[in-house]
């Protein structure tokens, strides 16, 4: 089963970081490769709450919210609906500190299944395209 991966350190705070990215329909206002995001029903901290996402192309994708956890900053979410070839993918940003700095560590992965010969590319993708573009856009605003 594949893993994407991506990583961050921020010059600023792990509550402050997680303040910012704790809405799961606040995507939008920091990620830019998603063009508008909105909740279908629920509220952006609830548990089973469904955002729809549309991407710069105009791709749509629903995601579900499956975990939030504010003491480990993080949440979980799967896929519902999405252009990529997967299956079972699930996906978990989590932001902690860094102890000697008092900075933001932010990681965000997922797993996932796809046809074998898909699977560098989507790899690839989520980890550079999806999960690296949006930590350097967090950088960005927090520099």
């Amino acid at each position: 089963m594949p893993k994407p991966y991506a990583s961050a350190v921020l010059p600023v705070s792990a509550d402050l970081v997680w303040e910012s990215i704790r809405d799961f329909a606040g995507i939008a206002g920091w990620h830019p490769g998603i063009s508008s995001a909105e909740l279908e029903g629920g509220a952006g901290d609830q548990v089973g709450t469904v955002r729809r996402l549309i991407g710069p192309g105009g791709e749509v994708f629903r995601e579900r919210l499956l975990a939030l956890d504010d003491t480990a900053r993080s949440y979980t979410y799967e896929f519902l609906e999405s252009p990529f070839p997967v299956r079972s993918y699930e996906a978990t940003i989590r932001v902690t500190p860094v102890t000697d700095t008092g900075y933001a560590f932010v990681e965000w992965m997922a797993t996932y299944d796809a046809d074998a010969e898909e699977e560098a590319q989507l790899t690839k993708t989520f980890s550079r395209g999806v999960f690296a573009t949006g930590l350097a856009a967090l950088r960005d605003r927090f520099s």
